[in-house]
């Protein structure tokens, strides 16, 4: 943990004739002013006579019977500063130090810690990319445009700005705020929170391994994408290459021989599902089919970034995100203006923002709002509590939280500008509505849509390349601060086995994701894919951050919730933060979990109908993380001492927090 320091300065005063034949002496085995845990210095002063006390320990103590405010961290060794007639007694981590004063001297002893320091950012700049970086990610730009045009179009900001001020951006405070306070991951942070609920921090790291044995495939979907557009024409423009079905047709306006049918598909489909994914070699979930080894070298390629960009902690992610975070507003920025002059370009926007007001009336489009900006913001994966344990703790963490939380709605916004305007143009192109051409949500939308429109403009290879490079960025930041999560989290609650060997857990970490992930690289891995993507994370991560929030709310306390960030910040969070911690974030978590329950998605990927015990199957995977909560319960309450109520008090009582953050001065003890 943090070096923690502590001064106390007492003014002692002794006479004339003492002050003359003064001398100092350093008992035990080490000589020096300078002891192991505790520091010793002298200086001329004024003081008093007379034997005096000073006690560092849950409190800070003077003789006369005088506390100080601040209690020392249990994890410190108590450090002990006495006076007795003219002599100086200090003892601290076990050492014991005597000095006989012979004059006017103060007595300064500076407490400090054995644990290794905590690392911290090298700059703001590197915190507020990281966060943003994991903020935006894929999610931004296939799924925030789909859902907008799909639920009313410009109407749908209204549900969506609702949300996001009464339940994404109140939550994404909390978890900043919790995390710079206690300087802790999502396990260890518990036992200052309240300990029954640690299995919490453990069904976190379960669902942020989940989210790794799938969210890398996609990458590596794109860095297959990019590779093949170092080429002069791109693969998935033409009809003629081996993996393409008579069914192939390239129909764009310019192609006046060709004709459209309902069994027709684009080259960029086949080459998506038949030469990327080859999912026609798979029947479904039930016959994955081998491995696609070149998808299995282009993840391994992933894993590689991943593991040299997070290995030696948050100095060397912080500083690679500066290119992975910033990169994709370039691209996005040039692939908007581009996408402003294509032909047709406004009819897709139009499309985007066109209000359909009756819609707010349907209980979907705000369930969809409420899931959109929980997930794109990303409260609940640990990720926030781990970035923000690593900040000073003086840090002003709100400000934080709303320039980040901002950043990234406008960016789902401005998204879609980039999304539609290219729609636009291929319903242009191909004389249909824009609703048949964005007939495809998710990825789908992405590596077949846009890439056909990005093979049709002028200067295709180079639009291409980059736009499946912001893809692959896109992705990485996310996946650092996903693993840095679990890597924060372990490190904190098992610091004397896995912070001198970060390295090399880092690199199981990494291998047990790539292990995980080969199924996902089967010939039926996108079936997977969907199947994690819908059922393993996200009703499980929901359910855990409502845990998460009853428990600071009301079993930790907004009282002292906010007492501790008005210590960090020096202002005490307003009613409109401490309503919504209290009672708006649990009900809108809980509005998101019935919804999930009470509306069960039909889940479907190309023409593969998922069948009822794949639903089965999900639900079990979701709840094989969420059940570390009441199981951590149960372990917790039988290994307590006492009777029942007294190990459930103090199984709902927090630790004192270790205070690493606070500097004490005593001056002028009497």
């Amino acid at each position: 943990m943090e070096t923690k320091d502590m001064m106390m300065t007492s003014m002692l005063t002794m006479d004339k004739g003492e002050r003359e034949g003064g001398r100092e002496q350093v008992g035990g085995e080490e000589e020096g002013t300078q002891q192991e845990n505790g520091r010793v210095m002298l200086a001329d002063g004024l003081a008093e006579r007379g034997s005096k006390s000073l006690t560092s320990g849950s409190g800070q103590q003077v003789s006369n019977g005088l506390t100080t405010s601040t209690p020392q961290s249990p994890r410190e060794g108590p450090a002990t500063a006495s006076f007795s007639g003219g002599t100086a007694s200090v003892t601290g981590g076990g050492t014991r130090s005597s000095v006989p004063l012979g004059g006017l001297r103060t007595l300064v002893v500076q407490q400090t810690s054995l644990e290794r320091p905590r690392e911290i950012w090298s700059k703001k700049m590197d915190f507020l990319l990281s966060v943003i970086g994991y903020a935006v990610d894929l999610g931004n730009v296939w799924r925030f445009p789909y859902i907008c045009y799909q639920n009313g179009g410009g109407a749908f900001l209204l549900p969506y700005l609702l949300m996001a001020v009464f339940g994404g951006v109140p939550l994404f405070y909390m978890e900043l705020a919790l995390g710079q306070f206690h300087r802790s991951g999502c396990i260890s942070i518990w036992k200052y929170i309240c300990p029954i609920f640690k299995g919490i921090g453990f069904a976190i790291c379960i669902i942020a391994l989940y989210i790794a044995f799938y969210y890398n495939t996609i990458m590596a979907w794109a860095l297959y994408y990019l590779l093949s557009s170092f080429r002069s024409t791109l693969p998935w423009t033409t009809c003629t290459n081996s993996w393409n079905t008579p069914n192939c047709n390239r129909y764009m306006s310019s192609d006046y021989n060709v004709s459209w049918s309902n069994s027709s598909t684009s080259p960029a489909e086949e080459f998506y599902t038949r030469q990327v994914l080859q999912v026609h070699l798979s029947p479904g979930l039930h016959q994955l089919g081998s491995v696609s080894w070149q998808l299995a070298l282009c993840l391994l390629f992933i894993f590689t970034i991943v593991y040299f960009s997070i290995w030696k902690g948050v100095k060397t992610s912080g500083k690679v995100v500066w290119v992975t975070a910033t990169f994709p507003y370039l691209v996005l920025l040039v692939l908007l203006i581009r996408g402003a002059t294509l032909p047709g370009a406004w009819r897709g926007v139009v499309f985007y923002l066109k209000p359909d007001w009756e819609k707010l009336l349907s209980t979907t489009v705000w369930i969809d709002a409420a899931a959109q900006i929980f997930f794109s913001l990303g409260p609940g994966f640990g990720v926030l509590l781990a970035f923000a344990s690593y900040n000073p703790f003086h840090n002003n963490c709100y400000k934080d939280a709303l320039v980040t939380s901002s950043v990234n709605c406008l960016t789902s916004f401005l998204s879609g500008f980039v999304i539609f305007t290219v729609l636009g143009y291929m319903a242009e192109m191909r004389k249909q509505d824009v609703d048949t051409v964005a007939k495809d949500a998710g990825p789908s939308l992405l590596f077949i849509i846009y890439a056909e429109a990005i093979a049709n403009m002028p200067a295709a290879t180079f639009f291409s390349i980059i736009f499946f490079l912001m893809i692959i960025m896109l992705g990485l930041d996310s996946t650092f601060a996903g693993l840095e999560g679990v890597i924060t989290a372990m490190l904190d609650e098992f610091p004397h086995i896995l912070v001198k060997r970060r390295e090399w857990f880092v690199f199981g970490l990494v291998c047990v994701c790539y292990l995980g992930a080969l199924s996902t690289l089967t010939y039926g891995g996108a079936f997977v894919v969907k199947l994690f993507e819908e059922y393993a994370t996200g009703p499980a991560v929901i359910t855990v951050v409502l845990l998460e929030v009853i428990a600071v709310s009301w079993f930790y306390g907004t009282n002292r919730f906010c007492s501790d960030i008005q210590v960090m910040l020096g202002f005490y969070p307003g009613c409109f933060w401490r309503v919504c911690w209290v009672a708006i974030c649990p009900c809108f978590l809980l509005f998101i979990i019935i919804s999930f329950l009470a509306f069960t998605p039909e889940v479907r990927l190309f023409n593969y109908h998922y069948p009822p015990w794949t639903t089965v199957l999900g639900y079990c995977i979701g709840v094989s993380s969420f059940i570390c909560v009441p199981a951590y319960m149960v372990y917790h309450l039988l290994n307590a001492k006492g009777t029942f109520k007294q190990r459930l008090l103090k199984s709902i009582t927090p630790e004192p927090s270790s205070d690493s953050h606070r500097d004490f001065i005593v001056t002028n003890a009497v």
